[in-house]
Formats: C-alpha cells, structure tokens, sequence
C-alpha cells in the first residue's frame, strides 16, 4: 500500500485590529477566541521582486533606527507600581515578578540576554551535507533539542522549546523560515509532530531582502497517477494499489503588521495575534517561525507562555522563561528593543485586566 495525503489548509494573514475593546463584565473576555471574521482569507501571490538569501543574520539583529516610540522604563515603573498598589489580586498573582523593573533603565540589555546565550552543541548543523539547509550560518539549533526528521533523523533548523512553569508546559517549536530546498522538510515536520498551527512573524521581503521562501500551497492537486502490472510467462497478474487518505488541517497565521527595524507600534495587535494563535492551537507543538526563528519567534513564545501564566493565575519570571529558551536554542530574543516589547505587551495586557476589575 502506499499514502496519500491531503491537506485541509487554511491560511490567513493576521492584520491589526481597528478595534480592541476589553471592557467587559467578566475578565476572561480578555482572552476571548476572536471569531474567523477578524482574519481575512487571502490569495498568496509570491513577489516578483524576491531577493536571494543572506547568509548571516546580521540584518535580524541589528534593530537599526526603530519605527516605534517606544515607551521610557521610568513610565513602565510608574505604570506598574500604580496597577500594583490598586490591585492586591494582581499583586498576588505576580508575586515579585516586575520588582526588577526598577533597574531594567540602567541595566544593559544585552548583556543579561547573552548571559542567557547557554553553551550548547551544534554539529548536526555544521556537517557539510547540512550547512545549505542554514539560512544563517550562525543560527543554528542544539543537537539536544533539534527537530528530527523521520526514522533516519536527519536534519531541519528546527528546536524544541519547552517552557514550564508550576508544572504545566507549553510545547513549541521553533524554527527558521523555510528556504526553497527545505520546504518539503518543513511540512515533514508539520507533519510528524501532528502540530495544527503555524505561527508565521515575517513578511517574504522586508526592506528589499527576502526572509522566507512562500512555502504554503496555492493550491492541492494529484501530480502523477501510475498503474503498476506484473507478468509472469502468458499469466498477467495486475496489483492493485490501494492508498490510505490522510487528513491533517493546519491553520497559518500570519502576523504581517511587525515593521521592517525595530518592534510594532502596537502592543494591542500583538496581544491579539498571540491569543488567537493560541485559541487556534489542537494538537502537536505550535510551530513558530521568523526569518531566523530565534528574534521575533523568542517574543511570541516568551509573550504567550506568560499570558498562560497570568490566564491559570500563576506567578512567572521573564528571566526564567529566557533561560529555558536559550537552553533550547541559542539567540532566542535578539535585541533590546524586543526584550523591551515583552514587558510592554504584558504591562498592556495588566492594565487591561484592571479595567475589568
């Protein structure tokens, strides 16, 4: 017998919302599931104006001039200090979790994210056979948490990302927008690990650069169909080829609103965008890419393994969540100004559920 597979796709690109309103009589509106109207359906058209690849990630980490006014620390302390004092229930649940906020104004950013870089190897993705499947020759996953690929376990720039917290875990995985070559691995792996959800956070092109190969299907059709017979002397004997359908429906999601340099402009469409994945989420670990897989995908996964915590009303640490990333995968959140954008998304979504109260 041989397999057939066949999607159910549903692909859709995420735009900010005109509208967030979390005025509500009951606080867990705030996590509400956002109906299938807020996301167009779109055709996918690759651009004509693509770009070969780079082959480091400098233009990932350098933030360059931000298109963002991103908020002062001293404003962030002062707006966490009110929420805190005004709500007992918040102060509770938090624990001691922003009393580092205080020193994050002199405190240099990326010194405390390299103290977060873990050793780890990497050979799987140094071997000669495996260095083209590299979009960025120094983004590469640990051999520990890489992603394997079938029985033969070989090679996609893919990790496991694990985030526990009171002993419950979120299951992610984190990987590297699929080049022209690495496609088929991709949906490989989509496949093997039975994950439902695609959280993309790159356009195809930004700033004249291509960041990800269009490697979701217009459309699903049977290229080739072969009937096989066998002879034997004047006897023929015809096998008959039975294939078995297999179905796997995957949402994609596309966040398309993350600018060129620096973070969004608004933490509401993020927040959004972060929980409608979530809601979105069935089965398997949520994939999650960028160009890298580590800037852009360390601030999704940081972001919603803290709206986790604050929905079960469980306390949570950015340090710890960081740690456990870059014990995963190295470089998970690249620069300040995205480290700075996880505490501005959970500070918004704080005084949001203050509101509520």
């Amino acid at each position: 017998s041989q397999g057939l597979i066949s999607f159910s796709f549903n692909s859709e690109k995420v735009k900010p919302s005109k509208k967030f309103s979390l005025r509500s009589s009951a606080a867990e509106n705030l996590f509400q599931e956002p109906s299938e109207s807020e996301s167009d359906h779109s055709v996918w058209n690759a651009s004509a104006a693509l770009k070969r690849d780079r082959w480091n990630s400098d233009d990932e980490e350098s933030a360059g001039t931000s298109k963002t006014d991103s908020p002062e620390f001293a404003g962030m302390i002062q707006g966490l200090t009110e929420l805190l004092s005004a709500s007992p229930l918040l102060r509770l649940a938090l624990n001691s979790q922003f009393s580092c906020l205080s020193l994050l104004s002199c405190w240099d950013y990326r010194h405390d994210l390299e103290l977060k870089n873990l050793p780890g190897e990497f050979n799987y993705g140094n071997e000669p056979l495996n260095r083209e499947k590299n979009r960025y020759r120094d983004i590469l996953p640990y051999d520990s948490t890489r992603v394997p690929l079938g029985k033969s376990m070989d090679y996609i720039n893919a990790s496991y990302i694990r985030i526990v917290n009171h002993g419950e875990e979120n299951f992610y995985i984190a990987t590297q927008g699929p080049l022209p070559h690495t496609t088929n691995d991709f949906w490989q792996m989509v496949l093997e690990n039975n994950s439902n959800v695609i959280a993309m956070i790159t356009r195809d092109v930004e700033d004249g650069v291509m960041k990800c190969h269009n490697y979701w299907p217009i459309s699903l059709k049977i290229k080739n169909c072969k009937h096989f017979s066998n002879f034997l002397g004047h006897r023929r004997q015809t096998q008959s080829l039975f294939l078995e359908l297999l179905y796997h429906s995957v949402k994609h999601l596309q966040f398309t609103n993350w600018p060129d340099h620096g973070t969004p402009t608004s933490a509401d469409d993020f927040i959004k965008y972060v929980r409608y994945v979530r809601k979105s989420h069935l089965t398997g670990p949520i994939v999650v890419h960028c160009s890298a897989g580590v800037g852009r995908t360390g601030v999704f996964i940081c972001v919603d393994a803290v709206f986790c915590a604050i929905e079960k009303n469980f306390s949570f640490s950015f340090e710890n969540i960081v740690t456990q990333m870059r014990e995963q995968r190295s470089g998970m959140i690249q620069t300040k100004e995205q480290y700075q954008f996880c505490h501005v998304i959970v500070l918004e979504v704080l005084r949001k559920l203050l509101s509520l109260n």
